[in-house]
């Protein structure tokens, strides 16, 4: 064997060496491995899990907040901490904890003075002495304490030792805060404290599936002695959504309803004010009576009370059975002396006292809130086949549930005669009364949802609360739902419209009260005795329920609104006088605050024009007015008119200015309704002299307008 096939040998012997002894080390690794997967594999493992703390911790997301219409913050979220102290925990010592609590109480004292130090000292002092009862949660304050708070005493003496030597520790808590204070807050609706349960009631727990957002979870693990957070998945903040809640609009609502409240001392009123086109409800307004001259918002009873209607339900009445054909406007119909008896039972009208209405018409008892007229056309109309009446009523879609968007939202409770389970209560005085508003159940918003569907040329839509949801790729729109396309004819429209204007503006209708000079308005009033169940209405004390529901503008009209207040305790109980100025307040001021058009979008009503009260003034400014208005005038002689106040009448339907001769009227001028500089103004501009009695504008005044003028008389003005 050559020198060269030598070194091949020995090559090839260390290469199967090594080879040999890679296989023998892999054996032995996978044997090893085998062993300890097999025998050891429980112990290992064990140790392992020890360095994980915890798996799947849940991380909450950040809840969304709830807007106003305008963008503004209605409920965001806060998150507070409450501490407590485990004095079970395996590294206080007690000698420890005596050692620094004069300290901590004097720090808690400086941070929260409401309790002395020593009163701190003995609290905590408390809690170490009752441990033996297992006391692993003794709360540290009364109060919860933001972030920044809770790591401030976390670095105090004793506590800055550690949860496991100091038993400090703390639970996060969710807070909603609501930057405009009760502002519609059981509509915005509230949280439960703890976190991960979400709404409670209102926007907040309908909506909690948008709002609340999407957990993420981590791993928690030990390393090298420290806890470190690997997540798992990350949490995805709640979507926002934009309500329909004007906060101005809200502010009009509340103040008016809690000054009424206060000056009828009413247990608890509602408001709602909805805008017609859309159904959005614009403000929404629930006052209970709490004590110590106090209102709160507690429930949302326009929504949710389920009670009888009252005359506002008469208006439903009238529309069924003039759809039907059955009833006019102009049918006559006696109501005696405001007493009849009706299907065995006695029924009076609020003024029997005064001798009943006598012989009215249909729309009269409209107008006047006559339960006797409206009973005697609807028995006589349907006495034969009450059915049909209240297929009627159903046909307008009052007996469909609307699935509004707060929980616990009533649904309208309405018998039929031939229904199974309505049909046992029904009795031959049912039809009567329930045609003015008794034996029914109705939540408010139902009955302004009714009086919304006139406004809205007989379209019935749901009320909505949201007008849209947030997030950060998409917007989702809430669309306005229609119940009801149609709930009436034009024609049975026109005649229920013309009969809600008469109750307003005509000086005998009920609710006169609610007349504005300002903004036309159109409505029903409503004052029911509240039934005390098996004592009925008669009993001592009764209760009463008054409202007042319409809309304005009545030529076109823009929002609908119901005024409801329940036991009032001051005043003669009265749909019309006590919740016809709360309607005339918000709509008054709404116009002031242009939520409602200006007339200038209003097209000129060439049938029945409006010609708006002019005081007197100087000419110029009032012919610029009166043509800006497109409202006719006469010009009787230009000379002189300019630099003088001067006078105007209302003659049909045109503006009429008094003829002066040389700059002197030839007719007295009417300075009623001026204030007393322009009054005497225009007075020694004709020559006479003036003598005043009284502060304010001229109420009268003691030569009447409209005679021939003399020079150089004495007239006295009276203001008020």
């Amino acid at each position: 064997m050559d020198e060269n096939q030598s070194i091949d040998k020995r090559i090839k012997d260390c290469y199967a060496f090594l080879v040999f002894v890679v296989i023998i080390f892999f054996v032995f690794i996978f044997g090893k491995a085998c062993v300890i997967s097999i025998f050891y594999g429980k112990y290992f493992g064990n140790i392992g899990n020890k360095q994980f703390i915890s798996t799947d911790l849940k991380i909450f997301p950040k809840r969304g907040n709830i807007y106003s219409s305008e963008h503004e913050l209605m409920a965001t979220s806060k998150s507070e901490y409450r501490l407590f102290v485990d004095f079970l925990a395996e590294g206080i010592k007690v000698d420890t904890l005596k050692k620094y609590v004069g300290t901590i109480s004097v720090e808690l004292n400086k941070m929260f003075p409401e309790k002395s130090a020593d009163q701190y000292r003995i609290h905590i002092m408390k809690g170490w002495n009752i441990r033996y009862k297992k006391n692993r949660r003794y709360r540290l304050l009364d109060q919860d304490v933001s972030y920044l708070q809770m790591e401030k005493i976390k670095r105090m003496p004793f506590f800055n030792k550690g949860s496991n030597k100091s038993g400090l520790y703390c639970k996060l808590f969710l807070k909603r805060v609501n930057p405009y204070g009760t502002l519609a807050l059981r509509t915005i609706g509230d949280v439960y404290g703890e976190l991960g349960k979400g709404g409670k009631n209102g926007l907040e727990k309908y909506y909690d599936n948008f709002l609340c957002g999407r957990y993420g979870s981590i791993m928690r693990k030990k390393i090298h002695g420290r806890c470190v957070d690997m997540y798992n998945s990350i949490p995805i903040s709640g979507r926002d959504i934009v309500t329909t809640i004007n906060v101005k609009m809200q502010d009009i609502v509340e103040k008016n309803l809690l000054d009424n409240l206060k000056k009828f001392k009413a247990e608890f009123g509602s408001v709602v004010l909805m805008e017609v086109a859309t159904g959005e409800v614009k403000a929404i307004a629930n006052l209970k009576y709490i004590g110590k001259n106090t209102w709160k918002e507690v429930q949302n009873y326009a929504v949710s009370d389920l009670g009888e209607p009252g005359s506002t339900f008469k208006v439903v009445s009238m529309m069924v059975a003039i759809e039907d054909g059955l009833v006019r406007a102009e049918d006559s119909v006696d109501t005696d002396d405001g007493k009849v008896m009706i299907c065995g039972k006695l029924l009076t009208d609020h003024n029997a006292n005064r001798g009943g209405y006598g012989k009215i018409t249909a729309s009269q008892s409209i107008r006047y809130s006559s339960n006797i007229g409206v009973a005697k056309l609807i028995q006589k109309a349907y006495g034969n086949n009450p059915g049909k009446y209240v297929d009627g009523i159903y046909r307008i879609g009052f007996c469909k549930d609307m699935k509004l968007e707060i929980p616990g939202a009533g649904i309208p409770r309405i018998r039929h005669p031939k229904i199974k389970k309505s049909k046992e209560y029904w009795s031959n005085s049912t039809l009567p009364w329930m045609s003015f508003g008794y034996e029914t159940q109705i939540p408010p918003i139902y009955i302004l949802s009714f009086f919304n569907a006139i406004a809205n040329n007989g379209k019935l839509i749901k009320p909505i609360f949201v007008k849209k949801i947030v997030c950060k790729k998409k917007i989702l729109y809430k669309k306005t739902q229609v119940i009801n396309n149609k709930i009436c004819s034009t024609s049975t429209l026109v005649i229920i419209r013309k009969m809600l204007n008469d109750v307003v503006n005509k000086l005998d209708g009920t609710g006169a009260s609610a007349h504005s000079d300002n903004v036309s308005i159109s409505g029903k009033t409503g004052t029911i005795r509240i039934s005390k169940g098996a004592e009925g209405y008669n009993s001592y004390g009764i209760s009463h329920q008054v409202s007042f529901c319409g809309y304005f503008p009545s030529e076109r009209p823009q929002y609908s609104c119901i005024v409801v207040m329940w036991k009032p305790h001051c005043g003669i109980p009265s749909g019309g006088n006590m919740c016809g100025p709360v309607f005339k307040n918000i709509a008054e001021e709404m116009y002031a605050k242009k939520f409602v058009s200006n007339i200038e979008s209003i097209s000129l009503d060439t049938i029945h024009p409006f010609l708006p009260f002019f005081k007197n003034g100087r000419k110029g400014c009032i012919v610029q007015i009166l043509k800006r208005l497109q409202i006719p005038n006469v010009n009787i002689n230009n000379k002189g008119y300019d630099k003088l106040s001067i006078c105007t009448i209302k003659n049909n339907s045109m503006v009429v200015f008094l003829k002066n001769q040389n700059g002197i009227f030839t007719k007295i001028p009417d300075v009623r309704g001026m204030g007393a500089k322009d009054a005497v103004f225009t007075l020694e501009s004709v020559g006479f002299k003036v003598n005043l009695f009284g502060r304010g504008t001229v109420s009268t005044q003691s030569i009447l307008p409209g005679i021939s003028n003399k020079k150089n008389k004495i007239i006295s003005l009276y203001l008020k």
